[in-house]
């Protein structure tokens, strides 16, 4: 991780977020060495900090933050055992590390007065802003006690309690319903940012801008991001609790995460700048949304982001794009990924696709985007539902390929199927036929040996192989697809009026106009 960190290059700051002023401490009278050979290391407890889990240990530990000098680094302890009760906490010191130690808690309150300022944007149990190497580290937890945000338990999804509508301010714009809650790790407008060797327990919630979502770490605006050996904890049942949003952040590298959540797991979005050079490799993810997913947020650029080597379980989606503010994705690429995707509840967004690609604005007040480029290599996915892919008549989806695909799809819940999702925004629930593909407004997509299976009699609820709606046309779409000659075209046929084949499967032969006007005719049938 550091030789790869060790080539990436620091760009200025596209546009540094607004302070929040932190509430300033006295310090103790701790004199520090002038000038230390190894780094400076302060225990909160030296500060007054009792770590009972009862009394709050804010100023102590802020006061441990704000003696740190801003030259040299500085490594804040919380010692283990104990549990630190707090507020929010401003990492407002460049070159200071929170040292969580093994057994130690880092632990946010819950009433609206633990998260000062009228604006959720502020909302966080730790809160670094326009700060250079900073972090957190040290095998320990930061916990967001985020089910004691839960008004009614529901196995569907938790209703949530809100602060909106408070006697100290509405939370912002945006901040609506039951979604004005804190969040837990936020860095904003930062550099050289580091964390690792930690856990993340029950975010409240996230928010920024627009678009609502609870996070455990949230990154705005930096550059320079290393996040590896982190495991992230939300309830399974709860909202808009994110695992790690990226935002407007560029060099990033995410390995060794282990993502457990409701919602979407590893979110890259734009809202004021582009997004690129992001790598995620070695993680292991479990959620009711999208384990990884581009957007909603979409007003800028996405380019250069890798995903290696990633486990996806009992997922609602494995990999989604959801371009909806006229922003464009590129040169993207999936490779080694082992995918698990079931249907959950219809209140939350998604169909159990492994693989959903959709570029359509999210009302007539947007323009359409587009994505291209994308790359899916060494793919395996177990899966109720077929991979959606799906632009717009002036944002189509281009140059699209699919390598070493391997799809199993059998039905293991009773949800009913026949439905594919265009949430948010668009056209929302659609009915439409089941089948392994599905795609809509493509230009240039390839396939090179890629191969669906029904498995348990399953390709019973399957209308087709493959879907192309008509707008999709010949002309575009299917001219530029390279798959299976005549042969991959009766097996398609043969496969689905003898049921006990069970398979589907083609190579890189291109397909020619005469077998495309078959498959019209076969698909419209």
């Amino acid at each position: 991780m550091e030789t790869l960190l060790l080539f990436l290059t620091a760009f200025s700051l596209l546009l540094l977020l607004q302070s929040q002023p932190a509430t300033s401490y006295p310090p103790p009278n701790i004199l520090l060495p002038t000038k230390p050979s190894s780094p400076i290391t302060l225990s909160i407890t030296d500060f007054g900090a009792t770590g009972n889990g009862v009394d709050y240990d804010t100023e102590a530990i802020q006061s441990a933050i704000n003696t740190c000098p801003s030259t040299t680094t500085c490594h804040v302890y919380f010692p283990s055992p104990g549990t630190y009760l707090t507020s929010t906490i401003h990492l407002n010191k460049s070159n200071t590390y929170l040292i969580i130690q093994k057994g130690a808690t880092l632990l946010g309150g819950t009433r609206r007065e633990d998260y000062p300022g009228p604006h959720q944007d502020s909302w966080y149990v730790v809160l670094a802003e326009n700060v250079e190497h900073v972090g957190i580290t040290g095998g320990g937890v930061v916990d967001g006690q985020g089910l004691m945000f839960v008004e009614r338990f529901d196995e569907k999804k938790n209703v949530m309690v809100s602060w909106n509508g408070t006697s100290e301010g509405s939370g912002g714009p945006g901040c609506l319903g039951d979604e004005c809650r804190p969040r837990l790790v936020g860095f904003l407008g930062c550099k050289n940012v580091r964390v690792w060797d930690v856990t993340l327990n029950e975010p409240a919630y996230w928010w920024y801008v627009k678009l609502i979502r609870d996070v455990s770490l949230h990154i705005v605006r930096c550059v320079n991001i290393s996040i590896h050996d982190v495991s992230i904890y939300g309830d399974f049942n709860t909202p808009n609790n994110d695992g790690i949003d990226i935002e407007d952040s560029n060099n990033t590298v995410i390995t060794r995460c282990r993502i457990d959540t409701g919602d979407d797991a590893i979110c890259p979005k734009t809202y004021t700048g582009p997004l690129y050079n992001l790598t995620a490799t070695d993680c292991w993810i479990r959620t009711k949304s999208s384990a990884i997913k581009f957007g909603s947020a979409s007003y800028y650029d996405f380019r250069g982001l890798v995903f290696d080597n990633i486990t996806i379980v009992d997922s609602h989606r494995g990999l989604g794009f959801q371009v909806r503010h006229g922003g464009h994705i590129s040169d993207v690429t999936f490779s080694n990924i082992n995918i698990t995707t079931r249907y959950y509840d219809p209140s939350w967004w998604g169909r159990a696709e492994p693989i959903y690609v959709t570029s359509c604005p999210w009302d007539s007040s947007y323009k359409e985007g587009s994505i291209s480029n994308l790359q899916f290599i060494n793919i395996t996915a177990n899966s109720e539902n077929g991979i959606f892919l799906s632009g717009s008549k002036h944002g189509k989806l281009t140059n699209l390929k699919f390598v070493n695909m391997n799809l199993t799809y059998k039905r293991w819940t009773d949800y009913p199927s026949g439905l594919v999702d265009y949430r948010p925004g668009c056209q929302g629930l659609v009915k439409r036929s089941c089948a392994g593909i599905m795609m809509e407004y493509i230009e240039g997509i390839e396939f090179e040996n890629v191969n669906m299976r029904w498995s348990d009699g399953g390709a019973d609820i399957w209308d087709n192989p493959l879907d192309f709606k008509p707008s999709t046309g010949p002309t575009t779409t299917r001219r530029d697809m390279q798959m299976g000659g005549l042969g991959a075209s009766m097996l398609l046929n043969r496969g689905f009026q003898n049921r006990d084949t069970g398979s589907f499967s083609f190579g890189k032969n291109a397909l020619s106009d005469n077998l495309l006007s078959s498959t019209n005719k076969m698909f419209d049938e």
